[in-house]
């Protein structure tokens, strides 16, 4: 039934073995009534049966837990156990918790008084332990307990044994485990977690107290330090971390901004306030990051702290999170967002008043306040928690800070700022041949430092003219090294030219290890691999941009880290993305695409230079041309840029949503009331920077009317004395834009679109659907081929056909297209090329393959990949904004399904396994071929036998795998566990009831 994960000792059957102890139970209930203090062998006691850890045993072999304030009870390892309990012990060893329960109950109806005293005192341990930390087995006891009638005649007691084999009732059980995939129980687990529940109790106490003991580590238990030790490798504290952490803002939880140069640790303070947060004031915690990689790496490398200390991490990216979160009572959250989701996040809080269940909310990257429509979604999002809830503390940390009084204001926060990094920076410009290292000392900024020492040859000075291949073999393939480059085509062009010109003892360095890779390469592209990869993987060396799929780029990062790859050319994404240092950073130019480098970019690229523990310094290298050479004095003396307010750089994604959706959560319904949280946003500090054209009340004014004019609000904008009489109200259209968090330069268009698909919604295929879900805002980056155009529209049903037809694009305008006729009738661009996407999508789910689909569209496969996630998460959006209008019930199953296929867009075998953070489709496959299929599969296995059975799998990456499975079984096991105690909740104010 199970497979490969049977709970067999041996190559005995299971059954087999439950038929012997059965046997031996039922004689065992002859034996006479053993002497006080002996275990009787026909007594089973379920959940007891694994020995006490080690390192939970004193020098006696004793372990003492505390029930409470007044009484201990002890567990004595060294109990007498006699041959026939041990044999059946470790059979139980395995068993899931249904079994486990049935012991207990047959136990319970056999064993009536006939329970030693040393028994019952275990008992009682147990009991106090599993009231402290409730786990869903022993829910799933109590539930049995209500349920179940109560009968304790002896009459009953041998019925029970005539009618209901042990044998069958395992059988029926393990139907049903297998079914449900239910968590094992561990009583020793358990007794474990009660330790670690005294200790937090204790440490909550210390941390609330005024005292200036901070407990065995920041007034967590010791065993938060020794995990930082066990999945980190950090031993101590840098010196700043510690008086940071020690700040008399940070014991009075007020608001702190901490900025630090990239690399010196910030992040290793954030997550030690988080649990003091999730832990000992027992609030749930928000954490803010800029991309979804990230923000999937974190859940990775949290989720092992989270099984450990008992707490949920749950994932809001792309299409991921529930809207609101559930409400839970036991364990605490932490959720780690993107901008975006964050920003959802905190509004479905605010509606559904639990705002105040949020007790933390950390920012990484603060500095995003001042960057497009994400820095105004953002400073949204920071406003609301500011005004909706006085208990949220706010963190935020950055390494490129400069305009710090303004944030400090907005954010009501102290600041703390130190100059540490652990690895020395050295920063140099290269002109021609000639290295000067920066220092802002001297009058222009640069001093001589040496000459280049490598002989070229006259071609290889043609094709180097900027020496990057002197620059990199002073470094590689000893120590790894970066090249940021302009664009994504400069990328591949300085992979390929470098690895051309190096020596053939490059291919010997870590020879297998790169073929291994080539290989995994091959299998993430059923069979193919790019050429400039196969062309410079075999000298060390790849290309890293978002033109890689995501499977792609997670292998080449993942070489990368473990040294197989040592150098590696990309963009500046990379700069703000995962954490890849290098000995050595090279800027091939001073530009970002066709823009001169800022300051704050700058910062970031260099900051990658200098890996702790591993270089004793790091080192950038700017490579400069003779024209460019005043810019970059300017560029490399200048401060930092400014963090400005983009609420009204980005309008329709920042003023007016804002103000919509302060309508729809009752935050301010009035203009006055408008005009008092604006006054509180960080475009309200930095108000002195409006035009002087108009005033921001005034801006807040049009910006009202706009929406009403949109049919978004309603309400009337009087004039000056009447202004705060009028009460504002959001339409159910307003209220669906701003909680689908659909762009309010599109939300007439998506509303009409989905009544008009209501009218003739074509469903032989997902291809309408995929219409109205391909993003609106990825059109203006499409050119399509219309060759291509016309092949796949013919390959088409009459049904599928029919969808251009009713979006606007008839078939004679893609044939006259494609055969360079004229075209007299208008035919809307952006809605030819969203079909075109539709197209490429629609072809995508088919097959499965990014591979494949780019080239049958002639598109590069990392746009592919960019077009399925936006298209996930689009979906998400459309799917959240027809729940909130009834006419549009039709579309909330059809849309549910949809973004679980656009979301992993996978064999529907896999899914289960893509849930897992850091799981992409080749890993699943492995996984799912290596017998792992479900998520219970992961959750129990062992990590050194899955870096065994997976190829390019290590031990940290298995084992951030196994745990990431455990935290969603954990949280789906939670989830479930809520929903059963709300339904079995008996109703107080019925007569009769207590």
């Amino acid at each position: 039934m199970f497979g490969d994960y049977d709970s067999f000792c041996g190559n005995d059957s299971l059954l087999a073995q439950v038929d012997d102890i059965e046997h031996k139970y039922l004689q065992d209930e002859k034996l006479d009534v053993k002497a006080p203090g002996e275990i009787i062998p026909g007594n089973l006691q379920p959940g007891l049966h694994q020995k006490a850890q080690d390192n939970f045993s004193t020098s006696e072999n004793m372990v003492v837990l505390k029930a409470d304030k007044e009484d201990a009870f002890q567990i004595n390892e060294t109990d007498a156990v006699d041959n026939n309990q041990e044999q059946t012990d470790s059979i139980l060893d395995e068993l899931p918790s249904s079994q486990l329960l049935y012991f207990e109950k047959m136990n319970k109806l056999s064993s009536g008084s006939r329970i030693s005293p040393a028994s019952e005192g275990r008992n009682k341990c147990v009991n106090s332990s599993s009231e402290k930390i409730r786990s869903p087995s022993s829910f799933c006891h109590d539930a049995e307990q209500i349920n179940k009638p109560t009968d304790s005649s002896s009459d009953s007691k041998s019925d029970l044994f005539k009618t209901e084999s042990l044998k069958d009732h395992l059988k029926s059980a393990m139907t049903g485990n297998a079914k449900a995939q239910t968590l094992q129980v561990s009583k020793t687990k358990q007794l474990k977690e009660a330790i670690l529940s005294e200790e937090i109790c204790v440490a909550r106490k210390t941390i609330e107290s005024s005292s200036v003991d901070i407990g065995p580590f920041y007034g967590l238990p010791s065993k938060v330090k020794d995990l930082f030790r066990q999945f980190r490798g950090i031993e101590m504290l840098y010196e700043w971390q510690h008086d940071c952490l020690m700040l008399e803002s940070l014991q009075q939880r007020r608001n702190l901004i901490y900025s630090l140069p990239a690399s010196g640790g910030k992040t290793l303070v954030a997550e030690i306030i988080i649990l003091q947060e999730l832990l000992c004031r027992q609030k749930d915690v928000l954490m803010i990051l800029p991309y979804v990689a990230i923000v999937q790496e974190k859940v990775r490398g949290l989720s092992s702290f989270g099984i450990e200390l008992g707490f949920l991490v749950e994932e809001y990216a792309g299409s991921k999170g529930r809207f609101p979160p559930i409400k839970r009572r036991i364990k605490k959250s932490l959720y780690i967002a993107t901008i975006e989701k964050g920003h959802a996040l905190v509004n479905s809080l605010i509606e559904t008043e639990r705002i105040d269940d949020l007790g933390l909310v950390v920012v990484d990257e603060l500095h995003m306040l001042g960057e497009g429509s994400r820095g105004a979604t953002l400073e949204m999002t920071l406003a609301k928690i500011l005004y909706a809830s006085k208990n949220t503390q706010i963190i935020g940390m950055s390494a490129t800070l400069n305009n710090v009084g303004d944030l400090q204001k907005f954010l009501h926060a102290e600041y703390y700022t130190n100059n540490f990094r652990p690895v020395e920076l050295k920063e140099y410009i290269k002109i021609r041949d000639t290295i000067y290292a920066v220092d802002s000392k001297t009058e222009n900024g640069f001093t001589f430092s040496r000459l280049l020492n490598f002989k070229y040859s006259s071609n290889l000075e043609k094709a180097d003219p900027d020496h990057i291949i002197a620059l990199v073999t002073e470094v590689i393939p000893k120590y790894s090294c970066l090249i940021f480059c302009p664009t994504k085509k400069n990328c591949e062009n300085v992979a390929s030219m470098v690895c051309k010109y190096l020596k053939k003892e490059f291919r010997a360095h870590r020879e297998k290890e790169k073929q291994d890779l080539v290989k995994n390469l091959k299998y993430i592209g059923n069979g193919s691999v790019c050429p400039v990869l196969k062309q410079t993987i075999p000298f060390g060396i790849a290309y890293h941009h978002s033109g890689l799929t995501n499977d792609e780029r997670k292998s080449i990062e993942e070489a990368y880290s473990a040294g197989v790859l040592c150098l590696l050319a990309c963009t500046a994404t990379l700069a703000a993305g995962v954490n890849l240092p290098a000995r050595r950073v090279i800027l091939r130019a001073p530009y970002v695409a066709n823009d001169f480098l800022k300051k704050n970019q700058y910062k970031q690229m260099i900051g990658r230079a200098g890996r702790a523990g591993i270089d004793s310094a790091g080192e950038s290298i700017l490579i400069v041309q003779e024209k460019d050479k005043h810019l970059v004095q300017d560029l490399v003396n200048s401060p930092l840029e400014n963090c400005h307010s983009n609420l009204l750089l980005e309008l329709t994604k920042g003023m007016q949503t804002l103000l919509l959706s302060l309508v729809g959560l009752k935050i301010a319904v009035t203009y006055e009331e408008v005009n008092n949280f604006m006054c509180s946003t960080l475009l309200g500090v930095q108000q002195q920077l409006l035009s002087k054209e108009k005033s921001l009340s005034e801006i807040i004014k049009d910006g009202l009317e706009n929406l009403i004019e949109k049919g978004l609000l309603k309400g009337r904008i009087s004039e000056k004395d009447q202004n705060s009489k009028c009460t504002l109200t959001i339409t159910p259209l307003g209220k669906a834009t701003y909680k689908g968090s659909i762009d309010l330069a599109y939300c007439n268009l998506l509303y009409r679109e989905l009544k008009k698909g209501l009218e003739g919604l074509i469903l032989e295929s997902n291809l309408h659907l995929l219409y109205l879900t391909t993003p609106y805002d990825t059109t203006s980056n499409c050119s399509p081929d219309w060759m291509i155009y016309l092949r796949q529209f013919n390959q088409l049903s009459g049904a599928e056909q029919k969808v251009a037809d009713i979006v606007g694009v008839p078939e004679s305008f893609i044939t006259k297209k494609a055969s360079g006729q004229a075209i007299r009738k208008n035919v809307d661009s952006a809605v030819v090329n969203r079909l075109y996407l539709s197209f490429v999508l629609y072809t995508l789910l088919k097959e499965t393959n990014i591979w494949s689909v780019s080239e049958k569209f002639n598109m590069s496969r990392g746009y592919v990949q960019n077009l399925l996630n936006s298209a996930a998460s689009f979906a998400s959006c459309v799917l959240r904004f027809c729940e909130e209008l009834e006419e549009f019930w039709v579309y909330k199953a059809l849309l549910t399904e949809l973004t679980k296929q656009l979301t992993y867009c996978v064999k529907t075998e896999l899914i289960p396994l893509m849930e897992v953070a850091g799981v992409l489709e080749a890993r699943a496959k492995q996984l799912y071929n290596a017998g792992y299929k479900t998520l219970a599969h992961l959750a129990n296995a062992n990590p050194d036998t899955l870096v065994e059975m997976i190829e390019h799998l290590s031990r940290r990456q298995a084992k951030q795998i196994v745990s990431s499975a455990k935290m969603l079984l954990s949280e789906k096991a939670e989830a479930l566990q809520e929903e059963v105690e709300e339904l079995l909740k008996v109703p107080t104010d019925i007569p009769g009831t207590y």
